[in-house]
């Protein structure tokens, strides 16, 4: 069931299983039990080849990968990831995570994972199009709007959607809504590349104004962001403009912090060089960079005395037990994350024992559902051939996430047990209240029995 050489599978299974253990939910209900080495596999594993020519003319091969995990709560939904570390392992990791998370929104998603070992970095567009139409000819037989509709992720842009997409529409003579994230004029949705971010500030609201018992906001507070992508940017915006001051971005070379406060207009430079596949290092050479420093090596979580909430937005495992602890003697109170499984276990462990001091952590199957929420959202509009306005999908977001809040901390309280004082664990929240509605449905179907 689990393997030891899936490390990053074995990571995600154990946290809900020990969340599962330590509530209870399993002394009330027992039959829940069951369901654990059943949802643990995967219904279907797709392996296959990739070649494709370069701009040489030579061949070059990659893996393809596509991990339906789970089709109870409605079709394999989750991304399609193009990096070199991609690997089974990784995937099956991600994949069971959204299933949780995309029970989480409360909309009909199954989940899903998938993607390749290939690096777009350096690559020409032309050799993008034609990875992504190899691609897409092995994929397009696995596919559809009724049966498992992937998205984006690390390494898979508009640019990316949008060949894959042309691949599938002349391959299957075909358009539906296969993919999410398209572009906007022809079936993407608005709000849909800032929906993890945004997504991701609405949940840590909610958990302010729920700790503070609504007497605070972001306003005044410090926030430490990691990353420097979609996730990274649109959150650090929606930070500013709620009044909040980000003092932190980072990448896989390092990170940029300043005391002032990193400005819109600095984001928005990123953003633009991120395409470019520049790194900060690179980026804040620019005149608008003055005052910001930058720390190669190093990410962000040890570089502050004072931090009120931190918000890990790059990748897995992010956030260390060292990290961790130095975040709690920095005075933060909020931890969220954008990123999946963005805390290590140890991390995990830190934050969790400290609740009593009055920190709080989020897991990201809940904090960053945002953005496959909003993929859900375009699915809707896909099936019903209309578009909404950017301020009806925004205001849907938002319920999503406050729903989605609501029911983590409603079902921490019912199944686990906190001292007085304590805030409630949102780990086991979130955990429970996902595996208990894709559970359900399990039963109804007769998948377990």
């Amino acid at each position: 069931m689990v393997k030891p050489y899936e490390p990053e599978f074995e990571q995600a299974y154990d946290e809900l299983v020990s969340a599962l253990e330590d509530s209870t939910l399993f002394e009330e209900l027992p039959k829940y039990k069951k369901v654990i080495p059943v949802v643990s596999v995967p219904e279907r594993l797709i392996q296959f080849r990739v070649t494709w020519e370069n701009d040489k003319g030579e061949i070059e091969t990659n893996n393809g990968f596509r991990v339906q995990f789970n089709s109870a709560l409605g079709p394999y939904k989750g991304g399609l990831r193009f990096h070199p570390s991609v690997n089974l392992s990784i995937l099956k990791f991600l994949g069971f995570e959204q299933i949780f998370k995309n029970a989480l929104t409360g909309l009909s998603m199954g989940g899903g994972k998938g993607g390749s070992d290939f690096d777009p970095k350096g690559r020409s567009d032309a050799e993008i199009r034609r990875f992504c139409t190899s691609f897409m000819r092995q994929l397009a037989r696995y596919i559809g709007q009724d049966t498992d509709v992937p998205a984006g992720d690390i390494g898979v842009g508009g640019r990316e959607i949008g060949f894959l997409f042309g691949a599938y529409k002349a391959m299957q003579n075909n358009w539906s809504g296969v993919l999410t994230g398209k572009g906007l004029t022809w079936g993407g949705s608005l709000i849909r590349p800032e929906a993890t971010g945004y997504g991701l500030i609405y949940y840590v609201e909610k958990m302010i104004e729920k700790a503070s018992n609504g007497k605070e906001t972001f306003a005044g507070k410090t926030v430490a962001v990691s990353g420097s992508g979609n996730v990274a940017q649109y959150a650090a915006l929606k930070l500013i403009e709620l009044g909040a001051t980000v003092v932190s971005l980072s990448d896989s070379k390092g990170t940029i912090t300043t005391t002032s406060g990193i400005t819109a207009e600095q984001i928005k430079e990123i953003g633009d060089a991120k395409l470019k596949f520049k790194s900060l290092e690179e980026i804040i050479k620019s005149p608008t960079f003055a005052g910001v420093e930058y720390s190669a090596g190093e990410r962000p979580w040890t570089k502050f005395e004072k931090l009120d909430v931190a918000l890990p937005c790059a990748t897995q495992n992010e956030v260390s037990g060292d990290e961790a602890k130095a975040l709690v003697a920095a005075g933060v109170k909020f931890v969220a994350e954008g990123s999946n499984m963005g805390s290590t276990k140890e991390a995990i462990e830190v934050f969790e024992a400290n609740r009593a001091s009055g920190v709080w952590y989020a897991p990201g199957k809940a904090s960053n559902c945002g953005g496959v929420a909003v993929s859900g959202l375009e699915m809707a509009q896909n099936s019903h051939r209309v578009r909404w306005t950017s301020e009806e999908v925004d205001e849907k977001l938002k319920n999503i996430m406050s729903n989605c809040f609501d029911s983590c901390y409603a079902t921490a309280l019912k199944y686990t047990a906190a001292k007085d004082g304590e805030l409630p664990s949102l780990l086991k929240g979130a955990n429970i209240a996902g595996f208990i509605k894709v559970a359900d449905a399990m039963f109804d179907q007769g998948d377990v029995f």
